[in-house]
């Protein structure tokens, strides 16, 4: 069975690749480092969406007992987004796996032609770290990471992108994600969107995002009816 779309973006984190253990470690390595309580698995889960180094802030926050514009204007963040940075290099790829059926559905989509490319707004620099340490980079046609352009998603631009270096239009592009982020992005693009259930979306059902599907897995995108959330 033939998807009926030329081109598939994917989001990475909560998408394709289970990240949130390895982030967390990074996290705690880097609130330690400074003598700060530790996050749970669950609060760093709710942050991640915005990139790595939002994320940071957000725990940098919720371990100091302060709000996020006190965190992003202080004058030690830089210091402290380094010793992050070194942690989360480390970390990379040692608790991070592609969820269940990924793997095989991107093979099956490569095998009839379909072009797939992924949309994050994780930093460049770890996008690349956690496709390579799966194996997945050879997969994909296009990469935009959240640094790669001025601006990231929900903007449509990296979608448009993609859209226009593999000359695909709207119509038969596709936008696959896990979050109000991933369907905003998709909306703002023109595309449809699908949302997966398992990922990071902040706490909150994906449902709730009005998406064109909600599936389980990614062999939906192999199945001409929905499977069973």
């Amino acid at each position: 069975m033939h998807t009926p779309f030329d081109l598939v973006l994917f989001d990475l984190d909560g998408t394709l690749v289970e990240t949130a253990p390895e982030i967390c470690d990074a996290v705690n390595d880097t609130l330690r480092r400074f003598d700060l309580p530790g996050a749970t698995l669950a609060q760093v889960a709710a942050w991640i969406g915005h990139g790595t180094r939002e994320l940071l802030i957000q725990a940098l926050a919720q371990a100091s007992g302060t709000d996020v514009a006190t965190v992003r204007a202080s004058g030690t963040l830089p210091l402290i987004a380094a010793e992050f940075d070194r942690h989360y290099a480390a970390r990379c790829g040692t608790r991070s796996q592609p969820y269940p059926h990924v793997v095989d559905t991107l093979h099956t989509l490569r095998a009839q032609g379909v072009k797939l490319a992924v949309v994050t707004n994780k930093e460049g620099v770890y996008t690349r770290r956690v496709l390579d340490a799966h194996s997945l980079t050879p997969l994909f046609d296009r990469v935009v990471s959240g640094d790669s352009l001025p601006t990231k998603k929900p903007d449509p631009a990296g979608a448009q992108r993609c859209m226009a270096e593999l000359g695909v239009p709207a119509d038969r592009t596709l936008f696959v994600g896990d979050s109000s982020i991933d369907a905003a992005t998709a909306r703002n693009a023109g595309v449809r969107v699908w949302l997966l259930p398992y990922g990071y979306n902040m706490g909150k059902p994906v449902s709730a995002c009005g998406p064109d599907r909600v599936i389980a897995d990614l062999r939906a995108l192999l199945s001409p009816t929905p499977l069973p959330v």
